[in-house]
């Protein structure tokens, strides 16, 4: 577990660090009927308020992922994972897990370029750029289009987690993705702080993602730092 930061499009300090806790779940970092430390022991870890990280458990009893015994402490119990805000985020760091967090470089609504593949409806999107983190970790560069048809995208609302605020601002859910995953060349806009520079080759994926309707309403495209993150796809 690592302390998280926030940041103006952060999720809420309790959401957090029970998707933090869900993906080192995931990752095997906590494992089943692991007992945790005591909660003012892990607060202090985190950084966090006891009233806090009390909101964070009780968000992860809530999907069956954790047995609070009275007396006795908190109890890693291994389920379903489905139900995190990240539960499509693929990207772990080199040892399990970690919390993505993004800064967002640029945000436009322009034409689609003719590389795209089909998706949506409208012939322009909102393109969103952005320099992915886990934990503290710069771990990525991405660019993402939403079909402009599926509704407006506002700087000051969207959080951390695109698909999140697809449902609640935009009142969507993606159900399904499809990736690719490969090589490619960072690109041009990378920012100076991503650790490989413009026309590196590393790692890359590309997504289309799908709500309700036949066709895919989003195209993202992601080059990763394949020093610091690995992507991770687990099977049932």
């Amino acid at each position: 577990m690592s302390p998280t930061n926030q940041t103006t499009t952060a999720l809420p300090k309790y959401v957090q660090i029970s998707e933090l806790l869900i993906r080192d779940i995931a990752a095997g970092r906590l494992l089943d009927g692991e007992r945790l430390p005591p909660e003012r022991d892990m607060a202090n870890q985190l950084g966090i308020s006891v009233g806090t990280l009390r909101k964070s458990l009780k968000e992860l009893t809530n999907k069956g992922l954790l047995e609070r015994v009275h007396g006795s402490g908190n109890y890693i119990r291994h389920g379903n994972v489905e139900a995190s805000v990240y539960a499509m985020f693929r990207l772990e760091l080199l040892a399990g897990g970690g919390l993505p967090r993004a800064d967002i470089l640029e945000l436009e609504t322009v034409e689609k370029p003719a590389d795209l593949p089909e998706f949506g409806t409208s012939s322009s999107g909102a393109r969103i750029r952005r320099l992915r983190y886990l934990n503290n970790t710069i771990i990525a560069v991405e660019e993402i289009w939403l079909d402009a048809d599926s509704g407006e995208v506002r700087l000051e609302a969207i959080s951390d987690s695109l698909y999140h605020y697809y449902q609640k601002q935009l009142g969507f859910w993606i159900s399904r993705a499809e990736d690719r995953v490969g090589i490619g060349s960072v690109p041009d806009w990378s920012p100076r702080a991503f650790p490989l520079q413009p026309g590196t080759v590393t790692g890359y994926i590309e997504r289309l993602s799908w709500s309700d309707r036949p066709n895919p309403v989003e195209f993202s495209r992601t080059w990763f730092d394949t020093d610091n993150a690995l992507y991770v796809q687990r099977l049932k």
